[in-house]
């Protein structure tokens, strides 16, 4: 397994949100969250990565059969875990080609010349469909939604972790977008074998992809699990059956 969650409870500002969730992704597989608002799918995420206002009560969550609970965020990072934030903060003044940079040398990625490393830029940012110009900004700054959302993408396919946990990366997309962002997802998963944990709230980002696994979350847990049907089932009563 490269992600097993055991048992999982964590709270937020003292406010109980995941209570005893268990889940195992193994290597190369697409898992998708399901769920309505305020089920924990973005507590999970954050827990996962070590995010500051998530405290984990009681479980464990191990990445490699390594217990990560205590483990700082920039550790987990380079453990090869990389988090897709819902919403990307702006941050002026940080260049992106930098901070891109900065952060592959921090993982202890391969060394590559500055020539191939702009390339790879260039490409990721051509099939993304973003424009030229916004590379040389400031990280998100003054981006759309929709940039913003596909600037986390770029993040992942030029960092290339081995587990992906994309938080709603089709949200406030229009549909041409969210087709763009599930082929290059796709594209990234195909080149790296790496691991998908993708969150959503709508199947729609699901059309133009092929998940292995589906599971529904309700009040801080695992409600159901299973293949694309689970989806249909979505679609036509929603998620009063897993309440």
């Amino acid at each position: 397994m490269i992600l097993e969650i055991k048992d999982l409870s964590a709270e937020v500002e003292q406010r109980s949100v995941l209570k005893g969730l268990s889940l195992k992704v193994g290597a190369g597989e697409m898992h998708v969250i399901m769920g309505p608002n305020g089920s924990g799918k973005t507590t999970l995420a954050k827990a996962i990565m070590g995010h500051p206002n998530t405290k984990i009560t009681n479980g464990e969550i191990l990445v490699d059969g390594n217990r990560i609970n205590d483990m700082p965020v920039n550790e987990r990072a380079k453990l090869g875990i990389f988090l897709e934030f819902q919403t990307p903060v702006e941050i002026e003044g940080l260049g992106i080609v930098g901070f891109l940079n900065s952060a592959r040398g921090a993982l202890g990625k391969e060394k590559i010349t500055y020539k191939e490393f702009m390339t790879e830029i260039k490409q990721n940012s051509e099939s993304l469909r973003l424009r030229e110009d916004l590379v040389g900004r400031s990280l998100n700054y003054g981006f759309s939604g929709g940039e913003k959302k596909k600037m986390e993408i770029l993040q992942m396919s030029v960092l290339k972790p081995k587990l992906a946990i994309l938080d709603e990366p089709d949200s406030g997309l229009d549909i041409d977008a969210v087709r763009v962002v599930a082929e290059n997802i796709n594209e990234f998963r195909k080149k790296t074998g790496a691991s998908i944990l993708l969150i959503t709230h709508y199947s729609r980002i699901l059309n133009y992809m092929d998940p292995q696994f589906i599971h529904v979350m309700t009040d801080g847990r695992i409600a159901r699990s299973g293949g694309k049907e689970i989806i249909a089932d979505i679609e036509k009563e929603g998620y009063t059956k897993d309440e």
